[in-house]
């Protein structure tokens, strides 16, 4: 009798050993996958710090440069800025702008994840919070040196206007001083113009300089003359007139000492001693030559 109840015990313990061998076989899988649960939590919990503290180090990156930016704004005179430094600076400005856009957007996307997620930890909400204030500094100083470029580009266009203005008047006094030289030159060799002809008592008869006649002393027809006759000069430049010949006398007005005639070379040469003396009575220099 103890023998059949010993083999319906075993009997039943061979019976159990496949369940539990089940049993095991579920519970290393249920542990796997949790296991593998965790291991991508932990990975997704480390990815979001990472892409936090990445930020963080991008937003501190930013503000050094704007501090940078600030101290450049506020410690030069941006209205002696050079049109291209101005232009380099306002460019500078624009692209910390667009920076702050995109920094902006990366924290608003990753807030979002965040707040989906089960590691969203107290710690990580403060950072975040943080990083908003960092940003919104960044974004109030930034519009203050956009403020202060626009104001230096106003008054330089005003200063440009003004400049233009006075290079108008400027140019306008140059023009009439130029004018006034050119006229005061223009009359100045027009003073100064003198004429002179040297010709026989014949020629100069036939050309209306002189009129003579029986018994008559020899006159000058003032004005009736023919001009074109005359070689033009300049007063401040004629000198000396070869007269080329033997004998030679001055028919016009012209008060003695203010020339001489001396012996040439090929004849008499005349030679104006005091040319504003010489010419005070005419322009007009009249020689007779044999």
């Amino acid at each position: 009798m103890k023998k059949i109840k010993l083999f319906a015990l075993l009997i039943a313990c061979l019976a159990l050993i496949p369940s539990c061998h089940d049993n095991n076989d579920q519970d290393s899988a249920d542990q796997e996958s949790i296991n593998n649960e965790l291991s991508d939590s932990l990975a997704t919990a480390m990815a979001e710090k990472d892409s936090l503290m990445a930020l963080m180090n991008d937003i501190a990156d930013g503000m050094t440069e704007i501090k940078e930016m600030e101290g450049i704004v506020t410690a030069r005179d941006l209205n002696g800025e050079t049109p291209d430094r101005k232009t380099q600076l306002r460019n500078d400005i624009l692209l910390i702008q667009q920076n702050i856009e995109l920094k902006k957007k990366r924290l608003a996307d990753l807030e979002k994840r965040l707040s989906q997620s089960s590691n969203f930890s107290a710690e990580m909400k403060k950072t975040v919070e943080s990083l908003k204030k960092q940003l919104e500094t960044q974004q109030i100083t930034i519009n203050d040196l956009t403020k202060q470029l626009q104001a230096a580009h106003i008054e330089i266009n005003t200063l440009n206007t003004r400049v233009d203005s006075l290079n108008t008047v400027n140019s306008n006094v140059k023009r009439e001083k130029r004018e006034a030289q050119e006229e005061s030159e223009r009359l100045n060799n027009e003073l100064n113009v003198c004429y002179y002809v040297v010709g026989s008592k014949k020629e100069l008869k036939e050309h209306k300089i002189i009129e003579t006649g029986f018994l008559r002393k020899t006159k000058i027809m003032e004005g009736d003359f023919e001009k074109s006759y005359f070689t033009k000069a300049d007063k401040r430049t004629l000198n000396d007139i070869q007269l080329h010949s033997k004998k030679a006398e001055v028919m016009s007005k012209h008060p003695a000492g203010s020339y001489t005639l001396s012996e040439g070379a090929t004849g008499k040469v005349l030679h104006i001693n005091n040319p504003s003396k010489f010419w005070e009575f005419s322009n007009y220099l009249i020689v007779k030559v044999n």
